[in-house]
């Protein structure tokens, strides 16, 4: 496979990065974090460890911990396998009391003082709200606090959702200008196929970047509780921190002393190299944290000044206005298939775009009543996908 390195050369570049990392996102899911009676104490206290570790090494930690829903489910004895909105709401805001109480009381016990942070997708999609966000890690790591990070499953609905705590992860990593991303899950890492059915799968250790083949790995999985979907949304918040620059991990959260070892330069889990062209953080946030709220169908000229000339979007290039947004929402480009090949940020709503889609620049001010911008989509609020 193109993207997979040998276990020499990989183990080279882990080492690589781990020595020059100075702060690290570690996540772990609910899957690992409880069994059927609750919080699986025994892993708990490992992750503990761990982390304990990590600072002890000199660096810095965000944890971002599923897993509320789960306790909070346990502790009120809900075993209906589907839960609606509300019953997970309210399963959350028990769980969350007794998953941040415990982790307070192991963290205490090696001398480390711990915050909570809960958010929801809106409080990252506003650039002020999202640098506040910022700001307060900063000031937590200078106190010497170790924030803990859960999506606020207690008001959280579709609209608001990160959808998994991978996404939240990865967006951290960006936000706080962390190196890597270690993500501690059920499985071991990934497969060139499912080592269950075919005896030639061989494990993946070292990912140079995340393409499509890659992607179709996801699948190859076995003996866990998360499922392709989820396999899958590992390797995309993968992608998401390569692109910002930064490393990942994906490993057993199960295994005692994992990210020891692979400090200590064992080959254990997959670990994925930072892109080689790295998005800043605007751009990054536009492209991986905002939800484009509508898409503007292009002309093959325009979506050639777009992706091979470093161009604006204007008007004259738009042939179709899909959906309803206002000045400054993102917005995804399409080709006329209606393939995306660009995310950016709108000077006009769609329906002042209906009105000047195909014309010229001179003629917007005459048919929208003023013009503050000749392109629709400046080039600094554009990113390609």
């Amino acid at each position: 496979m193109s993207q997979q390195l040998d276990i020499k050369e990989g183990l080279l570049h882990r080492k690589r990065y781990l020595g020059k990392a100075k702060r690290v996102v570690v996540k772990v899911g609910s899957a690992v974090l409880t069994m059927g009676s609750g919080l699986n104490q025994t892993v708990m206290e490992n992750l503990v460890e761990e982390i304990s570790f990590l600072r002890q090494s000199g660096l810095q930690v965000i944890l971002v911990s599923s897993g509320a829903v789960a306790v909070g489910r346990r502790k009120l004895n809900l075993t209906n396998p589907v839960l609606s909105l509300r019953e997970k709401q309210a399963a959350a805001a028990v769980g969350q009391a007794d998953l941040i109480r415990f982790y307070e009381k192991l963290f205490e016990q090696r001398g480390i003082k711990v915050a909570q942070v809960l958010l929801t997708h809106d409080d990252l999609c506003h650039r002020d709200r999202y640098l506040n966000v910022r700001n307060t890690m900063s000031t937590l790591f200078d106190w010497g606090i170790l924030p803990i990070l859960n999506e606020n499953d207690t008001v959280s609905v579709k609209e608001l959702r990160f959808g998994d705590n991978d996404t939240l992860g990865a967006i951290m990593t960006k936000l706080s200008d962390a190196d890597g991303f270690f993500c501690l899950t059920d499985v071991d890492g990934l497969y060139t196929g499912n080592p269950c059915t075919n005896p030639e799968a061989r494990p993946v250790h070292t990912v140079i970047e995340v393409d499509k083949e890659v992607e179709d790995m996801a699948g190859n999985i076995c003996n866990t509780n998360l499922g392709t979907g989820g396999m899958r949304s590992k390797i995309m918040a993968a992608k998401m921190v390569g692109v910002g620059g930064g490393f990942s991990f994906i490993g057993s959260g199960r295994k005692p002393s994992i990210l020891k070892q692979l400090f200590n330069g064992e080959t254990v889990g997959t670990f994925f190299l930072p892109h080689q062209e790295i998005m800043g953080s605007r751009k990054h946030w536009i492209a991986y944290t905002l939800r484009p709220k509508g898409e503007l169908l292009l002309d093959s000229g325009a979506c050639r000044a777009l992706v091979k000339n470093g161009k604006s979007l204007l008007p004259s290039g738009i042939l179709e206005v899909r959906g309803e947004f206002g000045v400054g929402e993102p917005i995804q480009c399409c080709n006329e298939e209606g393939i995306p090949i660009a995310t950016g940020l709108v000077n006009y709503s769609s329906l002042e775009i209906s009105k000047i889609q195909g014309v010229q620049t001179s003629e917007i001010e005459q048919l929208i009543g003023y013009k503050d911008s000749d392109e629709v989509i400046h080039r600094d609020n554009l990113v390609l996908i």
